[in-house]
């Protein structure tokens, strides 16, 4: 049994493309904390990401496949995480997020699209229309949620979820809208002790370091409870 405020252990998969262009397969097992369990939930099976070529299921993905990006230029994925979460678990409930069809304009998406609670969407919520100028921001896809066109679901048996770095941090195509691809923010990182840390970069092969991730693609929005 695990003592009081420590954290129970998840096993988690990667698959990640190494330097010298070989692949690594491992799997861990470390806390179930948000900085690692939000690097391996944004895509339940099934969500079809776009490809230079075709699309693509997420669990067919492979290290060193390239993915179109809100930039434009195609990006190479290098890291893919996975993990089993039991939504509907009485002790720690985590819906999923179903986006229906059009939900945020013709074909935006295409049809349903189902995400975890680690995925943030290219999209402006309505709490900060006129604060961004325009511009769309990374946003939590639980903001969305309205019961209609947004809605959670809380299957009772485990779901395979899914989450992707490529060689930089970009917003990907997910059925006719775009989802960020994992990065895990400025400050994240400074949340868990010095053994948490170490751990978790050792879950991606690609990185040395966390500035390593890189710069943010687009901004994220602020947390609502920030918002003035």
């Amino acid at each position: 049994m695990a003592r009081p405020n420590t954290p129970a252990l998840r096993t988690y998969e990667v698959a990640a493309l190494r330097a010298d262009g070989t692949r690594s397969i491992a799997t861990f097992k470390a806390p179930a904390l948000p900085l690692f369990e939000g690097a391996f939930s944004a895509f339940a099976r099934g969500v079809v990401l776009s490809g230079p070529e075709n699309g693509i299921a997420v669990e067919d993905l492979q290290p060193g496949d390239w993915l179109n990006t809100s930039a434009g230029a195609p990006a190479q994925v290098m890291w893919i995480g996975s993990s089993n979460f039991v939504p509907s678990d009485a002790g720690r409930r985590m819906p999923l997020i179903r986006v229906m069809a059009d939900s945020f304009g013709l074909n935006r998406p295409e049809s349903f699209i189902t995400v975890g609670p680690g995925a943030r969407l290219l999209q402006t919520p309505p709490r900060l229309h006129g604060a961004t100028a325009g511009a769309p921001v990374l946003t939590a896809a639980s903001e969305f949620v309205d019961g209609v066109n947004v809605i959670e679901v809380v299957p009772p048996t485990p779901i395979r979820l899914f989450h992707i770095c490529l060689s930089r941090h970009a917003a990907v195509d997910v059925g006719g809208i775009e989802a960020e691809t994992f990065h895990p923010g400025l400050h994240a990182i400074r949340q868990v002790t010095h053994a948490q840390r170490d751990l978790f970069l050792s879950m991606f092969p690609h990185i040395a370091h966390v500035t390593d991730f890189g710069p943010l693609a687009h901004p994220r929005a602020p947390e609502p409870d920030t918002v003035a």
